[in-house]
């Protein structure tokens, strides 16, 4: 009975193996790391971090956080001498706090995201070309993303190729320029 079973699951698990025997050169990339990783990005978040709009969000986060902080400090240390109403307040002066941050860090995030989106579109074209390119160079006949493969080797991984790839071709472009 069990030699019956057997042979099924042996011929299942053969059926199975043969399409991925037949990608000879896979390879694996995180495109968002690949990007972002780049000089172009480093120049534009620093650059972003720069704007003073941007500079007093963080400021102001980091002094909500720190007022946050102290406050739930307080609270916990004096929460035995502390009166009910003078408790009360303390925990509704934390929330709105913690509200404020919360909006601060959305904004934050927002620009962030808006940046990191700009530095996408600008480096779209280039980062096409040289997928294109290095997909025929290393004949490589399948692509995934980082993000939906579960192992792969390292010496499948395009993303630091990818990233000095687009250094260079924007260092090209700056000395056109």
């Amino acid at each position: 009975m069990k030699k019956l079973l057997f042979i099924p699951a042996l011929l299942i698990s053969l059926l199975v193996s043969v399409p991925l025997l037949s990608v000879e050169r896979a390879a694996v990339i995180d495109m968002r790391t690949a990007v972002l990783a780049t000089q172009i990005a480093n120049d534009a978040f620093k650059a972003l971090e720069e704007e003073s709009e941007y500079a007093g969000n963080v400021e102001k986060a980091k002094l909500l956080q720190s007022e946050r902080q102290s406050l739930a400090e307080k609270l916990q240390k004096d929460a035995e001498t502390l009166s009910q109403e003078e408790i009360a307040d303390m925990q509704r002066d934390i929330q709105e706090k913690s509200k404020d941050l919360e909006f601060i860090m959305g904004k934050i995030q927002a620009e962030q995201n808006e940046t990191a989106e700009k530095v996408f579109r600008d480096l779209n074209p280039s980062l096409q070309k040289i997928l294109s390119e290095l997909i025929a160079a290393k004949e490589i006949k399948l692509l995934l993303g980082r993000e939906n493969v579960l192992f792969a080797d390292t010496s499948l991984d395009l993303t630091d190729d990818v990233t000095s790839m687009l250094d260079v071709a924007a260092a090209e472009g700056t000395d056109k320029k």
